[in-house]
């Protein structure tokens, strides 16, 4: 039976390590964080325990995160060798495509979450709640003396940017859906580029900020906001990196190409979340102080 021929669309997967592997890497991963922040050892512990669990000490952080880039790395690879070896049939393509769905729309609630943070505070600032009228700074949004970045100046460039980007992105799928592999390439590469420029302009934008993360409510969501948004253009960067590369070795084809597929609805996503960043914290709550306020 072993050797028979596959009478099914479906595909059988052999005994994987990563799905463990992962999991001990993310454990890892979330008791390194929290030993970094809050740690787990007194004051007085000593040796290995002090190195690795005192409040401060992020190596345990650093392992974790290895470790899971490790696991991420070995498992896409399997996935990649599966779709060459021709396993990915249409239906198995089908279950992908739900799959990436599913993800996007489990991100959209996670950016939901940011967005009522930010507006919570922002619609109603003088609540009942004495904490929260503390917190909020007794109705000002933003707070009195936050000097918001100026949105017509690096926002409006970033988001010029990711527009351009989604063209080039869309560009480069429909090349591979017409079997123009020359145009695939280029429309990656090109991505790829505005994807870096848009990082490295708001590192920018950052390092010139008028207020840290701490200080308030408007500081913490204002750059969880914008820095999850900014990490996950760090993650379709290099999503579409390894396509770029796929694409170089010739591993996508006008009938096989979900991996390009994937990243192209990603990357969408992250566009349409930083025009909602946009309007609503730099456009719609710029402060009187910044220069667009």
């Amino acid at each position: 039976m072993a050797h028979a021929g596959v009478k099914h669309d479906y595909q059988l997967l052999p005994p994987s390590p990563w799905p463990a592997v992962g999991a001990i890497s993310a454990f890892t991963l979330a008791i390194g964080a929290i030993t970094a922040m809050k740690g787990f050892a007194g004051p007085k512990a000593t040796g290995l325990v002090e190195f690795l669990f005192t409040k401060g000490h992020p190596w345990l952080l650093y392992l974790g995160f290895l470790m899971v880039a490790y696991t991420m790395f070995s498992w896409w690879r399997d996935v990649v060798k599966e779709s060459i070896a021709g396993e990915h049939t249409p239906v198995v393509q089908i279950s992908f495509r739900y799959g990436m769905i599913l993800f996007i729309a489990s991100e959209v609630m996670f950016f939901l979450a940011w967005f009522w943070a930010y507006f919570s505070p922002a619609l109603f600032p003088s609540g009942d709640i004495e904490a929260a009228r503390t917190a909020y700074t007794h109705g000002v949004w933003p707070p009195k003396g936050i000097e918001t970045p100026d949105p017509w100046d690096i926002p409006l460039t970033n988001t010029l940017i990711l527009l351009t980007s989604a063209t080039s992105v869309t560009w480069a799928h429909h090349a591979i859906q017409n079997g123009n592999r020359k145009g695939l390439i280029w429309g990656l590469l090109i991505t790829i580029l505005l994807g870096m420029s848009f990082t490295s302009l708001q590192a920018f934008e950052y390092s010139r900020s008028a207020f840290g993360f701490s200080g308030g409510a408007y500081n913490a969501a204002f750059f969880m906001a914008t820095g999850f948004h900014g990490c996950h253009v760090i993650i379709g960067t290099i999503f579409l990196i390894v396509c770029l590369i796929r694409a170089l070795i010739g591993q996508f084809t006008p009938q096989k190409h979900f991996g390009l597929e994937a990243a192209a609805w990603y990357w969408h996503f992250v566009d349409v979340v930083w025009l909602f960043l946009f309007a609503a914290i730099y456009v719609f709550y710029a402060s009187p102080q910044s220069a667009g306020g």
